[in-house]
C-alpha cells in the first residue's frame, strides 16, 4: 500500500485495481449497479466493450483467459442469468490468465426486477467467491480474485452490492502496477475441450481446486476478527458487516471475505467462543442456513428482513429479535417518461389502441404508469417477444389481433433476435407486430452504447447493426421505420394496419434520446471529421 489516499466508489476501486492488476480486457453489458466499473476502467486508459449481452461477455472474456490474460468481465445479478451457461462449464476448465467475474447484486431492487442473491452462484457453479465489504476491499479483492484465479486456473466471482457499488470510501492502492506476462496460446484440449470423456475428469479435478481452496481460505483467507464481548458474536459478510459493526461495536465479530467456499473450522471455533451467534447477512439466509447445515448453533434473521437492504437501524432490530411491523417509508415520486421522449407518442397510439403489450427491460418500461398504462407484461431482457408470441398462439382471434412485443434498442440485440427467429419460424396464425423503439442508446443505465449505435464504449465510430435489414434478410413479412417526427405518417395508423395482417411485422420507431441527443450529434460529427481526414489522408498518399 502506498500513503496515497482516494476517495472512490466500489465500482471505481474495482476499475483502478484491474487497471493496477494488468487487466488486458475489461467486457460487460451495461447494468445498474455495475456500469460504471467499465466506463471508469475505459477512462483511467484500460481496454473495455460492452458487449451485446452478458453470454457473450463472458465468452470473450474466457477466451482471452485461456490466452493468458488477465480478464474482468462485468454485469449486474440478473445479467449472470445470462451468463449462466458458460460459466458453470467454465468451472470445470483451466483458466491460465486470472478470470474475475463481477456480480453486482441489487437487494431492495433499486433499478432492477428481481433481487435475487447470486451468493447461489458459488455454489451451484463451484466457483470460489469474494464479497467485499468497502471501496477498499473492492480494490483489494480485484487483486486478490485475480491471484486466486490463476493461482488454481479457476474463475473468481465477485460479488459487490448496489451500496457497496456506490459508496465512497477511502481506498489506498498498492504501491505499483502489476507486470504480468505477455498473452500466448498453448495448447491443453483435456483441460478445455468440454466433451464428456474430458469433463468427467475436469469435475474432480474442479472438486479438488475448490478442497484446496477451502484450506487457504481457514488458514490464509481474507478474514477479519474484531474483539470483543464473549456474551454476543456476530459472524457477517458484505456490507452487512459493516452495518453490523456500527450497530453493536461491543460484540465479537468474524467477518468473513471468501464466502465460498467458506473457512467453517474458523467459523466453528469463533463460534465455541461466544455464548450467542447470530448471523447478519442480506438477502436469502444462504450463510445461517450453511452453518446449521454443518451443526453450528447460529441464529439468522427473521423471514421479515430477508426482503430489501440492510441498514444499521435493521440491523439492531434484528440483534433485539424486534419482529414489529417495521416505520413504512415515505413515498416518493414515482419515475416517468422524460418530457419529449420519443416513447411518449408510441405508449399513446398503443393506449388508445387498446393493444395488449407484451413489455421488455428498459425506460419504456414506463409505459406501464399513468397516463398511459400501456404494458401488460414485463419479465426479462428480450422475454417481450416470446411472451408476445406465447399469447398470439393461444387467445381467441379477436384479442390475439391486438397482442404487440414492445422491446428497445439496446434489448433488441441483447436478446430479442432470437425472438424475430421464433417468430418467422412458428408465425402465430393472426401474425404478430414487434415494436423495437430505437432511441440510439442504452437509455435506462446512463446512455451506453450497443451494436445498434455504431459507436464502441468511448464513443468513436465502428460497425453498426441495421434492424430493419436483419429482419428482411430472416424472412419478416412486413419492415417499416417510423419516425416520430415524422408528419407524413400516423404511428397509430401504422399499427392498426399492421395489426390487421396475419403477417409478421416488425416497425422500427426511431428517434435519439432526448438526453442522449446531444452528444450523439457530436459523436457523429467527430465520425464524419475523421473520416474525411482519414479520406485526405489516403489520397495524398495515392
Amino acid at each position: 500500500m502506498t500513503s496515497e489516499r482516494l476517495l472512490l466508489s466500489g465500482d471505481d476501486a474495482v476499475a483502478l485495481a484491474a487497471l493496477h492488476a494488468g487487466v488486458r480486457l475489461g467486457t460487460g453489458y451495461p447494468g445498474t449497479p455495475s456500469t460504471e466499473i467499465l466506463e471508469t476502467f475505459d477512462q483511467l486508459g484500460g481496454r473495455a466493450q460492452w458487449s451485446p449481452n452478458e453470454k457473450v461477455a463472458l465468452e470473450v472474456g474466457i477466451g482471452t483467459a485461456f490466452a493468458g490474460a488477465r480478464t474482468l468481465v462485468t454485469m449486474k445479478h440478473v445479467g449472470l442469468n445470462v451468463a449462466a451457461d458458460p460459466l458453470f462449464t467454465a468451472a470445470y476448465t483451466d483458466v491460465t490468465g486470472g478470470l474475475l467475474v463481477v456480480s453486482a447484486d441489487d437487494p431492495g431492487m433499486a433499478s432492477s426486477q428481481n433481487e435475487q442473491d447470486n451468493r447461489h452462484y458459488a455454489r451451484a457453479a463451484a466457483l470460489p467467491m469474494l464479497e467485499p465489504i468497502d471501496s477498499q476491499q473492492a480494490y483489494d479483492f480485484t487483486w486478490l480474485g485475480l491471484e486466486i484465479s490463476e493461482r488454481w486456473k479457476i474463475p473468481v466471482i465477485l460479488r459487490l452490492t448496489t451500496r457497496v457499488c456506490h459508496s465512497k470510501t477511502v481506498v489506498r492502492p498498492r504501491t505499483a502496477p502489476s507486470a504480468t506476462a505477455e498473452p500466448t496460446f498453448e495448447r491443453d484440449i483435456p483441460a478445455r475441450v468440454m466433451i464428456p470423456a474430458y469433463a468427467k475428469p475436469a469435475h474432480h479435478r474442479l472438486r479438488q481446486k475448490l478442497a484446496e481452496i477451502a484450506a487457504w481460505n481457514e488458514t490464509e483467507g481474507p478474514i477479519r476478527l474484531d474483539d470483543g464481548a464473549s456474551e454476543l458474536g456476530i459472524v457477517a459478510t458484505g456490507i452487512a458487516a459493516m452495518h453490523a459493526r456500527e450497530a453493536a461495536p461491543e460484540a465479537r465479530q468474524l467477518t468473513i471475505g471468501l464466502t465460498y467456499p467458506l473457512p467453517m473450522e474458523r467459523i466453528r471455533q469463533f463460534a465455541d467462543g461466544v455464548e450467542r451467534l447470530v448471523v447478519v447477512e442480506e438477502g436469502d439466509p444462504v450463510l445461517a442456513d450453511t452453518l446449521r447445515a454443518a451443526g453450528i448453533p447460529a441464529e439468522g434473521k427473521p423471514e421479515m428482513y430477508r426482503f430489501g437492504e440492510l441498514n444499521v437501524a435493521r440491523v439492531r432490530r434484528i440483534l433485539a429479535g424486534d419482529n414489529s411491523p417495521e416505520p413504512v417509508p415515505p413515498k416518493g415520486k414515482p419515475p416517468e417518461l422524460c418530457q419529449g421522449c420519443s416513447h411518449r407518442g408510441v405508449f399513446e397510439a398503443l393506449r388508445d389502441l387498446d393493444c395488449i403489450v407484451a413489455g421488455d427491460i428498459g425506460c419504456y418500461t414506463l409505459g406501464v404508469l399513468p397516463p398511459f398504462s400501456a404494458m401488460d407484461t414485463c419479465v426479462c431482457m428480450g422475454a417481450s417477444i416470446g411472451v408476445g408470441l406465447g399469447m398470439r398462439h393461444v387467445l381467441p382471434d379477436d384479442q390475439a389481433r391486438r397482442v404487440v412485443s414492445v422491446i428497445g434498442d439496446s434489448t433488441f440485440v441483447h436478446s430479442g433476435i432470437t425472438g424475430i427467429a421464433e417468430m418467422v419460424y412458428n408465425p402465430p396464425a393472426t401474425g404478430h407486430l414487434i415494436l423495437i423503439l430505437d432511441n440510439g442508446t442504452t437509455a435506462m443505465t446512463g446512455q451506453q452504447e450497443h451494436p445498434g449505435t455504431g459507436r464502441l464504449l468511448d464513443h468513436s465510430p465502428t460497425g453498426k447493426i441495421s434492424f430493419e435489414a436483419l429482419a428482411e434478410s430472416m424472412g419478416v413479412q412486413n419492415v417499416h421505420v417510423i419516425s416520430s417526427q415524422d408528419k407524413d405518417q400516423s404511428l397509430k395508423d401504422l399499427i392498426a394496419s399492421l395489426l390487421a395482417k396475419p403477417e409478421t411485422s416488425l416497425l422500427v420507431a426511431r428517434q435519439p434520446c432526448v438526453l442522449a441527443a446531444p452528444k450523439i450529434r457530436f459523436y457523429e460529427k467527430a465520425a464524419a471529421e475523421q473520416a474525411s481526414q482519414m479520406h485526405c489522408t489516403a489520397e495524398a498518399a495515392n
